[in-house]
Order: structure tokens, then C-alpha cells, then sequence
């Protein structure tokens, strides 16, 4: 269960960062919001068994925690204006 867990957040995690740079800072804008779609999507593929909602558990929690922790390291765009984290980023 955890290792189905981070497989399915490391696909949502490389599709993060896949995205162009001010995307991906105007998602972590709304990182609760980000945090819930994602959990909910993943709940919904994995509904039926018991390991599938532990493992959408898990990819929920890491995607929470990840997301958490960007907003804080990179930060995060809101409109035209970048609210730099611990590590500033050229945008």
C-alpha cells in the first residue's frame, strides 16, 4: 500500500513539475485547494478495494506534504506577483 501510494504521487508529483514555471507557482497559490483535488481524484480512481483507498490515502497525505513544503521553499505566484520562498526562482 505504501509503495502503490508513492508511485501515485509521484506521477501526480512529476506532473506538477512538468508544468510551466508560472503555473505551477499560480497552483501552489491555492495549495489546500490543490491538496483536496488531487485526494478526491484519487480516492475516486482507487474507490473499491481496501488497499486502493490506503494507497489514495497515502498519495493524498505525500501530495499535502509536498505541496505544503513547496509553497514554503519556492513559494508562490498570485496574478502578475511572485512571493518568493527560501529558494527564489527566476520567472
Amino acid at each position: 500500500m505504501l509503495t502503490t501510494g508513492f508511485t501515485i504521487f509521484l506521477a501526480g508529483a512529476l506532473l506538477l513539475a512538468k508544468l510551466p514555471r508560472r503555473t505551477m507557482l499560480r497552483a501552489l497559490k491555492h495549495d489546500l485547494l490543490l491538496d483536496l483535488a488531487v485526494t478526491l481524484l484519487v480516492l475516486l480512481i482507487h474507490w473499491g478495494t481496501f488497499s486502493g483507498v490506503m494507497a489514495a490515502t497515502v498519495a493524498g497525505l505525500l501530495t499535502s506534504l509536498a505541496t505544503s513544503g513547496l509553497k514554503r521553499l519556492i513559494g508562490y505566484a498570485d496574478g502578475q506577483n511572485y512571493y518568493p520562498g527560501r529558494i527564489r526562482l527566476d520567472v
